[in-house]
């Protein structure tokens, strides 16, 4: 048995979407890229969507956008992928990381510690696919404390007169909160379409807007696609068509724009999404709780309850009462049973470049806990009920086999 963690979902409609874009003439932002951006809100229900190049680029673009800058301070995670972080710092900004609760999503009350007169922005991350609080989030931005503190230092920043607040929802394409769309919940929502999520464009990513009514969305919109051409006031495609070669640059802007030929791929599986893809990895995910669920040591994660639903994107498996040494030798067991397994995620303070830059896994007592137990399971489309039932055996033989030896170990220092 071989099975993989994480392959992208190419069928033959992506092949024919792929083939279409190729045929075209036109592979680098164009007509597909506009379909994409549809196609992405009619899902989420937002306002407006723009198409980037990844995640990252997506963030530190809307970070600028607000005007977020050397010495301010944007509010993250400590339990995310290094990109929640990097985003900040590309704008000259302090990242001000914070604790977790259990269910993985950034701790609310962490978040109203946190806040200063120099906070700007606050990235809630939807990990594994799960929304955050974000009701409790809101009403923590829009307090009365919070608004005194907030200093606006830029056009954006005077408009919206609060602290921004960003879902980092690279893994959360479909998850819904309080009945809706999860992307309505914040003020700007990014996507990431890398390989491994749950729709891929390859490499990619996208901003979904849902500002307050007073932004006038369809000039943001006309705003960002020229920040993510070097402030370039025409796209190729417009300026092939016909006589219309001349352009102009009309501020600095950044090299972000997502390609057609990669847009293609994200349409040909957005367009499967609801009906497909998504209630297979909700099967998936059912199966694993129903019958790890029947051994103590199962943690089950949080998927789904009366506020919010996840997109299945990864699945968390977490183990009581072990040390990340335990979970460590468990993941090389289960490897060698020909099964790819992950960890989502070391939380930054651990990373080499955090430590060194002082931040400090104690101060993050819950991100630790969580990730020195936690082994992402395979879970996505192609995955057969054989190679689920493969997983699901291999995991419980394995983790009762260290729970065993464990236990004997302890037996013989008594």
């Amino acid at each position: 048995m071989n099975i993989s963690f994480s392959p992208p979902f190419i069928d033959q409609n992506v092949i024919n979407e792929v083939v279409d874009a190729l045929k075209s003439g036109w592979i680098t932002s164009g007509p597909k890229v506009k379909e994409l951006e549809a196609e992405i809100s009619h899902l989420t229900k937002s306002k407006s969507s723009i198409c980037v190049n990844s995640w990252t680029s997506g963030a530190i673009m809307m970070l600028k956008w607000f005007g977020v800058k050397e010495g301010d301070e944007v509010i993250i995670p400590a339990y995310s992928y290094c990109a929640t972080a990097l985003c900040v710092l590309h704008c000259g900004a302090i990242p001000v990381m914070v604790d977790i609760s259990d269910d993985l999503t950034i701790d609310p009350l962490q978040v109203k510690r946190a806040i200063t007169a120099k906070t700007k922005a606050i990235i809630a991350v939807d990990i594994a696919g799960l929304p955050c609080d974000y009701n409790a989030i809101k009403t923590i931005i829009k307090s009365t404390r919070s608004r005194n503190l907030f200093v606006a230092e830029s056009e954006k920043q005077l408009r919206l007169g609060r602290i921004l607040l960003i879902s980092d929802a690279a893994h959360s394409i479909g998850a819904t909160y309080m009945g809706h769309s999860a992307a309505l919940s914040s003020d700007i929502t990014i996507f990431s379409f890398h390989a491994v999520k749950n729709i891929t464009t390859a490499e990619g990513g996208c901003i979904c807007l849902n500002l307050p009514g007073f932004f006038n969305i369809n000039e943001e919109y006309a705003f960002l696609k020229i920040f993510s051409l070097n402030g370039q006031n025409k796209d190729a495609y417009a300026k092939s068509r016909g006589a219309n070669w001349k352009y102009d640059i009309l501020f600095k802007g950044l090299k972000i724009n997502m390609p057609d030929i990669c847009a293609a791929i994200g349409l040909a599986q957005i367009r499967q999404y609801k009906r497909v893809l998504l209630p297979a990895r909700k099967r998936i995910a059912l199966k694993y709780c129903q019958v790890l669920g029947k051994f103590d040591w199962f943690i089950s994660p949080s998927l789904k309850d009366y506020t919010r639903e996840s997109s299945y994107h990864i699945f968390p498996l977490r183990i009581k009462n072990i040390t990340e040494a335990q979970r460590d030798q468990i993941i090389e067991d289960i490897v060698t049973l020909g099964i790819t397994v992950n960890v989502h995620f070391i939380p930054m303070p651990m990373l080499s470049y955090f430590r060194k830059s002082g931040y400090d896994i104690v101060n993050y007592p819950n991100s630790y806990k969580q990730y020195a137990c936690e082994i992402s399971l395979p879970i996505y489309p192609g995955l057969t009920d054989e190679d689920t039932d493969y997983i699901i055996d291999a995991v419980v033989n394995v983790v009762q086999a260290q729970l065993r030896n464990s236990k004997l170990r302890e037996l013989s220092l008594t």
